[in-house]
């Protein structure tokens, strides 16, 4: 997540985005474009399904905002004394697999000399600024809406350690390619202006800060929050990134943790590539978007409610 300061003018949307890796630029009333990067390094042993990851991964922000990705250039670190060029071939494939799913043109990019293996997009996209969603748009009193399991950053570090079983391997490489389109065109149709996707500060980090960016607090039911089959017992195992234990620290202040225990608390904080959106709608539109996203194969849930509180506190029940 970037930290850099933008370079104030009046039709750039400063704040608006779902974190701070995103611009979005007024083009008219109705018009606007949203610009993002992200890259990350291999999280499975496929190249061709790596590639598909982190296509996702990167052109998630888009979906976060509700937009709709244009067109994308790709960003590549490779060791080329080490690593065959046949082999990025692959990746770039999976990138491009994703494009063509999503509907977007990826246009060249940019490769550079690097030790270890990196990939990932640069994506422009567009957004009607009116039905924007940002991380500052959460209203107290809605559910909360989940659209894809935790448990990613645990499984993947499982399957670089080869412990992963594979129908877990499996269910977790399914959810990082899946694309947010829908979720994040169910959040829009709901009436959602909160949302963001969750990536590497894991559900509390992304949901502490828009809450905290929103002026509310947070009630989580924690038996609501739905965690990919396996990720438990492989946690129980210590196969627990170093980033979810970060994650964890640097968000404990903000967490009223109640009867909580260690494990499911660092669940919660998981470091997810690839994860799902995390949106409020009003407590009457949630089993239509539950529904809407089951037939999209999403394993959506409500997992808790806005409320005027702490800003940025989440209470976990």
């Amino acid at each position: 997540m970037s930290h850099l300061t933008p370079t104030p003018h009046p039709d750039l949307l400063v704040g608006a985005s779902s974190g701070d890796d995103a611009a979005i630029w007024r083009l008219s009333e109705d018009r606007a474009l949203v610009a993002t990067a992200d890259f990350i390094t291999p999280v499975v042993d496929d190249a061709r399904t790596w590639g598909r990851v982190a296509a996702v991964n990167a052109v998630s922000d888009v979906y976060a905002m509700g937009g709709t990705p244009l067109f994308a250039l790709n960003i590549v670190g490779w060791n080329v004394d080490a690593l065959p060029s046949a082999l990025l071939g692959e990746v770039l494939e999976g990138g491009t697999e994703i494009a063509l799913e999503a509907g977007f043109v990826i246009a060249g990019g940019h490769t550079v000399d690097d030790p270890e293996p990196k990939y990932g997009l640069s994506v422009t996209g567009e957004v009607d600024p009116r039905r924007m969603m940002t991380n500052t748009g959460l209203k107290p009193g809605q559910d909360l809406i989940l659209t894809k399991p935790l448990g990613v950053g645990i499984i993947t570090t499982a399957i670089k350690a080869d412990k992963a079983p594979l129908e877990v391997a499996g269910a977790a490489v399914l959810s990082m390619t899946r694309l947010n389109a829908t979720a994040s065109a169910a959040a829009l149709d709901s009436g959602a202006t909160g949302c963001t996707d969750i990536t590497g500060f894991g559900l509390l980090g992304h949901l502490g800060r828009m809450a905290k960016e929103s002026n509310l607090a947070v009630t989580l039911d924690v038996e609501a929050v739905p965690v990919l089959e396996g990720a438990r017992e492989l946690a129980e195992d210590d196969l627990i990134p170093g980033g979810t234990r970060r994650n964890w620290d640097w968000i404990a202040p903000q967490i009223v943790p109640g009867g909580t225990d260690e494990l499911t608390r660092l669940l919660l904080a998981d470091a997810q590539t690839s994860g799902g959106l995390v949106f409020g709608v009003d407590p009457g539109e949630s089993a239509i978007v539950q529904a809407r996203l089951a037939a999209g194969g999403h394993g959506a849930a409500v997992i808790g409610q806005t409320r005027v509180g702490t800003a940025g506190e989440i209470t976990l029940t």
